[in-house]
């Protein structure tokens, strides 16, 4: 029987097969990441369901969260898929699901707007705002045009999906003023200074930059958390999940529950009011 052996030809075809079914860059890499990780803890050796089971347990021994541990096996059990080594697959770490997130990883409203104060007037704030209002995905900022902005509707396209995203009123008229002000007729209004929509690394750097300045702790900042707060900002005022879920471009609500989890703070404060104790 052939061994099963890594290959740097074989990862760059798995990146050609996400590529294909439309994965973004960072989630492509997100998977490789996972796949280089096994192939170093095999130094050269062969893929095996032994070999993956022992590289779950090491990873966990390494002290890596059970849910870091599983979204590696996910990479693997894509590749596995890919390759047609579905035997070579190993069952995810089984976790208790959490009724609330972290404190410390939650950005609350207050926060976002110390970040805002901090950014000033300018590009970066209405990205942030532009981000936090529509609850896009920063890779997905390329697809706010000058003409998809005056229409009031962003068609995105994303993961194989095509979703359509409202344009509040307030921030339709900072993006037009925003494109007129730096000459921007047409195409995409949040550019780089080499002209081509900004990336999701350079909006990571300048969200660190200012949760330094505006005294947030930076565990909390990065462009996801501005996902998540519109998520629960939204909730907060329709109770509907099904269109949050829509909103947001998930296939599954199980995955926009995680989304609208409050802080283990407030989740005190439901027990406390409960008054169930004399």
């Amino acid at each position: 029987m052939e061994e099963k052996i890594i290959t740097a030809e074989t990862l760059a075809g798995f990146d050609k097969y996400l590529e294909d079914r439309e994965r973004g860059a960072a989630t492509r890499e997100n998977y490789l990441r996972g796949v280089r990780a096994y192939m170093e803890f095999l130094s050269g050796g062969a893929v095996s369901a032994e070999r993956t089971r022992e590289f779950k347990e090491w990873l966990l021994s390494r002290g890596h969260a059970p849910g870091s541990v599983n979204t590696t096996l996910a990479s693997l059990n894509a590749f596995f898929k890919f390759m047609g080594w579905s035997d070579c697959g190993t069952n995810r770490v089984r976790t208790q699901k959490s009724a609330y997130c972290p404190e410390e990883r939650e950005l609350k409203k207050d926060e976002y707007m110390r970040l805002l104060k901090a950014a000033g007037p300018g590009r970066w704030r209405l990205v942030l705002e532009t981000v936090a209002s529509t609850g896009i995905r920063v890779s997905e900022l390329k697809f706010f045009t000058v003409e998809a902005v005056e229409r009031g509707t962003v068609t995105v396209t994303c993961k194989g999906k095509v979703r359509g995203i409202f344009v509040p009123v307030k921030l339709k008229k900072l993006l037009l003023r925003f494109a007129k002000e730096r000459g921007i007729a047409e195409g995409p209004i949040f550019l780089d200074r080499r002209g081509k929509p900004v990336s999701r690394g350079t909006v990571w750097g300048m969200m660190k930059r200012l949760a330094k300045k505006a005294g947030v702790s930076p565990g909390k900042v990065f462009p996801h958390s501005l996902r998540k707060l519109f998520a629960r900002a939204f909730y907060e005022v329709s109770r509907d999940i099904a269109k949050l879920a829509d909103l947001l471009g998930h296939s599954s609500i199980d995955t926009t529950r995680i989304y609208i989890m409050t802080s283990g703070a407030e989740h005190r404060r439901a027990l406390e009011k409960m008054r169930l104790l004399i």
